[in-house]
């Protein structure tokens, strides 16, 4: 997390996909920092995550599927206030479109709905519970700026998670709510890890060669960990962050710049 403390004592934070992998390693920061944390994921895992991230300070989980409206709305009733808003939930996928099982056109509009769709739903409903002073975080991706092959709904999706950052943050600027996103390069999660191994089965390139490919395009070499994702969020939901809104901030170890 590196030496900058924070303190947001006295502050409620909410964190989507925050049961495993960076959205975990968001609300374990936001705890540390003194945050009352919210952590929302659509699997039941989010309750044994709440439950080991309950040492660490005040959290509650909260099971929810973020494509669903009403599902939503009945997690936030069970919120007073909220300052800090990270939009972590997403799935990655492979959708390749010379895919021979049909099975594809359902995981390209799952990825859509829950990246697009949940990210707005979410935001929809929690900004009538923020106030001025407000901040919202949206994570995109590397492959907001650029794209692979056979990710074409990740992309898009990802693409489209900057557009909606950047038209929200006019929308709400008015009413002192800062938005902004982060954008991980390759983190060791295991949904960047699935996607190793699907890439590794639709090339025939083993895991190893294909991960040092992609460390290799960084200009800081080694594959990045959750815990190296938490200070740029930290800091965008920060006082020091006042003046920031409607910016897209590379995390990847110089793989994308400008």
């Amino acid at each position: 997390m590196g030496s900058v403390s924070y303190n947001f004592t006295g502050k409620t934070v909410l964190v989507t996909g925050a049961s495993r992998g960076i959205g975990y390693a968001i609300a374990e920061a936001f705890l540390l920092a003194g945050a009352k944390t919210y952590i929302l994921a659509s699997g039941s895992g989010v309750k044994e995550a709440a439950s080991n991230l309950g040492k660490l300070g005040n959290v509650v989980g909260l099971q929810c599927d973020i494509t669903d409206s009403a599902s939503v709305a009945v997690a936030m009733s069970e919120i007073d206030q909220i300052d800090v808003l990270i939009n972590n939930a997403g799935l990655e996928r492979i959708t390749p479109l010379d895919d021979p099982n049909d099975d594809v056109e359902e995981t390209f509009r799952r990825i859509v709905d829950i990246n697009v769709v949940g990210t707005f739903l979410v935001t929809r409903h929690a900004v009538k519970k923020m106030s001025a002073g407000g901040r919202i975080v949206v994570t995109g991706s590397i492959w907001s700026r650029t794209a692979v092959a056979e990710f074409s709904a990740y992309c898009a999706s990802k693409h489209a998670n900057l557009g909606f950052m950047r038209s929200i943050a006019h929308e709400l600027g008015a009413k002192g709510i800062n938005v902004n996103a982060v954008c991980p390069g390759w983190v060791k999660t295991e949904a960047s890890m699935l996607s190793l191994k699907n890439m590794s089965l639709n090339t025939g390139r083993s895991e190893p060669d294909l991960l040092e490919e992609i460390t290799g395009a960084q200009v800081l070499n080694g594959l990045l960990e959750p815990e190296d994702m938490t200070s740029l969020y930290l800091f965008l939901a920060s006082d020091g962050a006042k003046d920031i809104t409607g910016q897209a901030y590379m995390l990847d170890r110089g793989e994308v710049m400008g």
